[in-house]
């Protein structure tokens, strides 16, 4: 694997399991099965900055009267980025997720 054609072995490699770092605690799987593919890498890293996002959202829910609606919101926007992380890893595409992307790409793992 050298060149341009190294990135393409990788996604190909990866997009069987990478779409499963978008589904919580599944995230495991392809972070144990492939650490040393950096397209699954790079998904592993988005899930799990929507995984943290997705325990902190869930504290909204204990907040008196508006931390209903809060709940509700944050709710339909990370299931909408789950739907996204997943399109992108089974794709191929390395594209950070919306809002929280970032938060993905700073970790150094």
């Amino acid at each position: 694997m050298n060149g341009s054609n190294s990135m393409d072995d990788y996604i190909r490699r990866g997009r069987a399991l990478a779409w499963l770092a978008y589904l919580g605690l599944l995230i495991i799987i392809p972070a144990a099965l492939q650490k040393d593919n950096p397209y699954t890498v790079y998904h592993v890293k988005q899930g799990l900055a929507l995984l943290i996002c997705s325990i902190l959202a869930s504290f909204l829910w204990f907040v008196p009267l508006i931390g209903v609606i809060l709940g509700w919101v944050a709710s339909v926007v990370l299931f909408v980025l789950n739907i996204i992380g997943i399109y992108n890893a089974a794709s191929g595409k390395i594209k950070p997720l919306p809002i929280i992307g970032a938060l993905g790409e700073g970790f150094n793992f």
